[in-house]
């Protein structure tokens, strides 16, 4: 059985209109964030971007299944030396719209350029707010387990008697865990960091991410030939990621060169995934 992949080329708003009502399993998207990419997307101002982006979060709403989830890579930006709440703004209406935020991940850039300005650091994070329908969506945790680690040579050396059994906590919180139940496991549920670098192998976009972050988001909310969608497909690295997991996808993009790109990569299959120390990475034949 073979996978699904489509580009459309136009307005997000508008393409989205044309697609089914509860018809995507998952949405892994990173928009223009405020104020940024000004030479290719135009740049939407802070003080307009919640205006800008709701018509189109009130598509994914209606084109996401019950059962799906909405990973949304967004940042605040900073304007005389004050952070912008256009974000915060943005979830607030979210959720007068119906949607449920129902988590934050941290992408930590392990590999973030050094650097300083008069009152702050440089940014080594960005944000991936989840977000769902229900209560009750689909999600596989087993997929994105990680090796157990130097934490369990540490840790499980020398287990007291508590630890074997599970009482109540020393500050009253509740009660702990029965660590011991960890001595026959080679492998952990992650946190909700991800240590990944900046690097991608496509260099013919200015704001690519890379090809592990969707591939995660992918692997833990679908299953094989569930259906992601990404509306801003800029240089189409979460449909390449997709496809390299054998998922359906379906992305969007308003500029023709970046369409032209990613479509001509999906129909000449003009990437691969492979393994490196740090992760997983994209590159062109």
């Amino acid at each position: 059985m073979e996978v699904n992949s489509d580009i459309f080329c136009g307005d997000a708003t508008d393409v989205l209109q044309d697609l089914g009502e509860n018809t995507v399993d998952l949405i892994v998207t990173s928009p223009p964030y405020a104020d940024q990419r000004k030479d290719t997307y135009g740049g939407i101002p802070a003080d307009k971007y919640v205006e800008w982006f709701l018509p189109i979060s009130k598509e994914l709403l209606r084109v996401l299944k019950p059962t799906g989830t909405f990973i949304l890579n967004i940042k605040e930006r900073v304007t005389n030396g004050e952070r912008s709440t256009y974000v915060m703004e943005l979830i607030l209406e979210m959720r007068k719209q119906g949607w449920l935020w129902t988590e934050e991940f941290i992408w930590h850039k392990k590999n973030c350029y050094p650097g300083k300005w008069p009152n702050r650091f440089r940014d080594a994070w960005e944000r991936l707010l989840q977000f769902n329908k229900t209560k009750q969506f689909h999600m596989y945790q087993e997929a994105v387990m990680v090796p157990m680690g130097d934490w369990a040579k540490t840790r499980l050396k020398n287990l007291s008697e508590t630890d074997r059994i599970r009482d109540n906590s020393r500050v009253g919180s509740g009660f702990g865990k029965n660590i011991s139940n960890w001595l026959t496991r080679d492998m952990a549920y992650p946190t909700n960091v991800l240590h990944l670098a900046t690097e991608c192998g496509n260099k013919n976009h200015s704001a690519a991410f890379p090809l592990e972050l969707p591939s995660w988001f992918i692997k833990l909310f679908t299953k094989e030939f569930d259906t992601v969608l990404d509306p801003f497909a800029g240089s189409g690295t979460t449909l390449f990621a997709a496809e390299n997991l054998r998922r359906n996808s379906i992305g969007i993009e308003i500029l023709e060169e970046y369409y032209h790109m990613v479509k001509n990569g999906i129909k000449e299959k003009e990437y691969y995934l492979f393994e490196k120390e740090e992760g997983y990475a994209f590159i062109n034949k």
